[in-house]
């Protein structure tokens, strides 16, 4: 009877000590898949944090253009007067980081490219003319309009054509419109 004892004993033993490695695989196993979780979750917040950050800046960072006239259309040079302003949510931006290219048919069957920069930017006075009162201006600011003259002349006006008009942003986005001339431009035409 005494073996009989020793030998439930035992088993009670092997069965307890068994419980007792399966509960510490349990835990060891949902320690693992927790980490695993953790270390998922903070990668994919960094890369929602990173798109977000990078769709804010592409999307506010940008020039809204009001209007574009053909300015001046002379044998010597060719320029179209903009009223624009910063995108809403914007921040603000040196003149000189505000750049434009006018992309167009060299008329010999290749593309020619007429390109500048908003450093000559002034604010817009009403009156649809350049002031003169700001030497430079430091910065563009969100929800105020401004107005540039650009110089076009690898890319003139020529009648019943459009030319791409692209402006950009360094560290921001970019801004497509067409200028569409009709079949007669002329000084004073809008072409945006």
């Amino acid at each position: 009877m005494n073996n009989e004892r020793n030998e439930t004993r035992d088993n009670s033993a092997a069965i307890g000590i068994g419980a007792m490695i399966v509960f510490i695989a349990l835990i060891l196993v949902a320690a693992v898949a927790a980490a695993v979780i953790i270390q998922t979750a903070e990668k994919l917040q960094q890369n929602a944090q990173s798109a977000g950050d990078d769709t804010q800046e592409q999307m506010s960072t940008k020039v809204v253009l009001l209007s574009t006239v053909i300015w001046d259309d002379t044998a010597a040079s060719e320029t179209l007067f903009s009223t624009f302003e910063l995108a809403a949510g914007s921040n603000p931006v040196v003149p000189g980081d505000v750049s434009f290219t006018v992309v167009c048919d060299d008329g010999a069957g290749g593309t020619a490219f007429a390109a500048g920069n908003f450093g000559g930017a002034e604010d817009h006075e009403g009156d649809g003319q350049l002031t003169g009162a700001e030497a430079a201006l430091p910065s563009l600011d969100p929800g105020v309009t401004y107005v540039v003259q650009m110089d076009i002349s690898n890319c003139a006006p020529v009648a019943n054509t459009a030319h791409i008009l692209v402006l950009s942003v360094v560290g921001g986005g970019q801004t497509y419109e067409e200028l569409q001339y009709g079949s007669d431009p002329d000084v004073g035409d809008v072409v945006v």
